[in-house]
């Protein structure tokens, strides 16, 4: 065959593959139910998120969506799995701060590596954090919160959700730069902890809107400021800490999609269209935010420049401070 005639062959093959590959993303996948994990048991917020994105997002792509609760091994073993599946867009896991940021800094071994075995598809939502206090605990607002843990040389005592979770670690970031001495108290999971915020065993914790919002209604915990850009529009009258002084006291729980790394990059921008735009639909954005939820939706490349910026912010927090779970 002459060289240019071959060339051209070369071409139109190039090009058909390129087609072929296109149609593939878009008209054959998904073309079965699509399995989502998620690492923590039902009920909880990541839970509640997959739940109602899914439900959306099955309607999409004419699927049934499957949630499949893994919880344990702070998320290791539901990103494990995802890490080990088949990389064919038929596996997804809700990931969150600690899968993606934390883990790899907090555990000397890892069962999954996130920056090798994962691949973002999108950040889903964020869950601002929020000082609250026992009403009774003796804080009129913040500022004599902080004043008062400064004065407390022996160490103020905190819950969380338990240990590495952004809960806890958004109160350890506060205690840095605010320069506070604070005890931690974890618990297994927000419910518990905030139950003895509420009774009094406890006086402050940093929690999420979607687990606080009942508490807080219901006068059983004071919110005292929120470590967000801006305020949030469920808690108008609540400070930031940037109000305070305290700009870099910024924390959310971060829960965005994951697949398996290998996954073809076509079936990602279908996965991240088909996700973006359930989200997108107004049911589902009200849902999520009357529940606490900041509703996000943003490109591979946004969810994977996020991470990256707050692998920068956190790890190092957690290498400073020695926090270690193993």
């Amino acid at each position: 065959m002459h060289k240019r005639a071959f060339a051209a062959s070369l071409l139109a093959l190039s090009a058909l593959a390129g087609t072929t590959t296109t149609a593939w993303a878009d008209d054959a996948y998904p073309s079965k139910p699509i399995r989502w994990l998620v690492p923590y048991a039902a009920g909880g917020g990541s839970d509640f998120l997959a739940r109602t994105i899914g439900q959306a997002l099955s309607v999409h792509v004419k699927q049934p969506v499957v949630v499949d609760n893994k919880p344990g091994g702070n998320t290791a073993i539901a990103a494990a799995e995802t890490a080990r599946a088949a990389a064919d867009g038929y596996t997804v896991l809700s990931a969150d701060n600690g899968t993606l940021i934390y883990n790899p800094v907090l555990y000397k071994t890892l069962s999954y590596n996130p920056s090798k075995d994962l691949a973002p598809v999108t950040l889903m939502g964020r869950f601002p954090m929020i000082l609250v206090a026992n009403p009774n605990a003796g804080f009129a607002d913040a500022k004599d919160f902080i004043a008062k843990a400064k004065a407390n040389k022996q160490g103020l005592n905190y819950a969380s959700a338990g240990a590495g979770s952004p809960h806890h670690l958004a109160m350890e970031l506060l205690k840095v730069e605010a320069g506070l001495t604070l005890v931690h108290a974890p618990y297994r999971g927000a419910a518990p902890a905030l139950a003895d915020v509420a009774g009094g065993q406890v006086p402050a914790m940093m929690v999420d809107l979607a687990a606080g919002a009942g508490f807080i209604k219901g006068g059983k915990v004071k919110p005292l400021a929120v470590a967000n850009a801006k305020r949030l529009p469920q808690l108008p009258d609540v400070p930031t800490f940037a109000e305070l002084g305290l700009a870099k006291v910024e924390a959310a729980a971060l829960v965005g999609m994951v697949a398996p790394a290998k996954t073809p990059a076509p079936v990602i921008a279908a996965l991240n269209k088909q996700v973006v735009a359930a989200i997108n639909e107004p049911a589902v954005k009200q849902k999520l935010i009357d529940f606490g939820v900041e509703p996000v939706g943003n490109t591979p490349e946004q969810f994977q420049a996020l991470i990256t910026s707050e692998s920068t912010r956190w790890q190092k927090l957690i290498k400073d401070l020695n926090i270690t779970l193993d």
